[in-house]
């Protein structure tokens, strides 16, 4: 019985020693190919107002609270919301703004967790129309490496982030 414990308290010790090991930040990104210029891509990404016709979260409560203050767009333009427990409840503040080019937001989540990300889009002009990448990256506490050694955030919210570019592409080629 002894050894037994003994086995277990090292294969466990094992366990958190590998979580631990993993990497202390995280970025995931995906990519679509949008047939139409920057200038007609951009303004859906720079105008918290305009989520709603494209973010793939928008969706997942119909009930969910939203408010918006600082700026209009751009810069200063910040965005809560507070949801069911497919939404959480979080705020996202524009950073940076470069016409055309890039949108950087902080994203702050309360829940169902609390996480302290980026959120990041550039928009690159391509063959008439435009590659537009979301990225997502921030730090990886201990907690969120265990999360993440049993469920791929990469499967769960790389799918929403190719569901909102599939619907950005639609609004910003209708």
């Amino acid at each position: 019985m002894g050894w037994i414990l003994l086995i277990v308290l090292i294969l466990i010790a094992a366990f958190l020693i590998y979580v631990a090991m993993k990497p202390n930040s995280f970025r995931m990104e995906r990519s679509a190919r949008i047939a139409a210029p920057a200038e007609r891509v951009f303004p859906f990404v720079n105008d918290f107002h305009l989520w709603t016709q494209w973010s793939p979260f928008e969706g997942l409560d119909p009930g969910m609270q939203r408010s918006f203050s600082g700026a209009s767009s751009g810069v200063g333009s910040v965005y809560e919301y507070s949801g069911n427990n497919r939404v959480g409840a979080g705020r996202m503040e524009i950073r940076e703004s470069v016409p055309n080019a890039k949108v950087l937001s902080s994203l702050d989540f309360s829940r169902p967790m609390v996480a302290h990300n980026f959120a990041e889009f550039t928009f690159r002009p391509e063959g008439g129309g435009t590659v537009v990448t979301w990225a997502m990256y921030g730090p990886s506490p201990f907690m969120s490496k265990l999360f993440t050694t049993f469920i791929s955030m990469e499967s769960i919210v790389g799918k929403q982030f190719d569901e909102g570019l599939a619907n950005l592409k639609r609004v910003s080629e209708g």
